[in-house]
C-alpha cells in the first residue's frame, strides 16, 4: 500500500492541469500551430474537450481502450498499455501510455501529429 501511495504522489507530481495560454504558447513551441491545416485555437479547444487542460487525464472506454493525457490519445491504436489484457495493440506512435501522463507534453504532440498526419483531425 505505501508504494502504491507513493507512486500515486509522484504521478500527481509530474501531471499538469495547463492554463490555456500557457497551452497555446506550449503547442505553438512544438509546431502544432497549422500543423495539417489545424488551427492552434482548434488544438486548444479540442485538448479543451478531451481532458480538460490536464496532463494527467485517464478514461477509460466501453471497449476495454483507456484514453490517456491531454489529447486522450487511445490505447488500442496509439500507445502501448501494459494493463491491456488483449495483446499488444497496434502501437502507432510506438510509445508506452503512461509516457503521455506527464507535464512535458513533448511526446503527446509528438504522437498527436502521427495521429492527425494519419486520420486528420476528425480522429477525435
Amino acid at each position: 500500500m505505501k508504494v502504491f501511495v507513493f507512486l500515486l504522489v509522484i504521478l500527481t507530481a509530474n501531471a499538469k492541469v495547463f492554463e490555456k495560454c500557457d497551452l497555446a504558447r506550449a503547442l505553438k513551441a512544438g509546431g502544432m500551430s497549422g500543423y495539417e491545416g489545424v488551427s492552434l485555437g482548434d488544438w486548444v479547444c479540442l485538448i479543451r474537450s478531451e481532458s480538460s487542460y490536464d496532463t494527467a487525464a485517464k478514461n477509460r472506454n466501453k471497449n476495454g481502450s483507456t484514453d490517456y493525457g491531454i489529447f486522450q490519445i487511445n490505447s488500442r491504436y496509439w500507445c502501448y498499455d501494459k494493463d491491456d489484457t488483449r495483446g499488444h495493440p497496434n502501437n502507432g506512435c510506438k510509445i508506452n501510455c503512461s509516457k503521455l501522463l506527464n507535464n512535458d507534453i513533448s511526446l503527446s504532440v509528438a504522437c498527436a501529429k502521427i495521429i492527425v498526419k494519419q486520420q486528420g483531425i476528425s480522429a477525435w
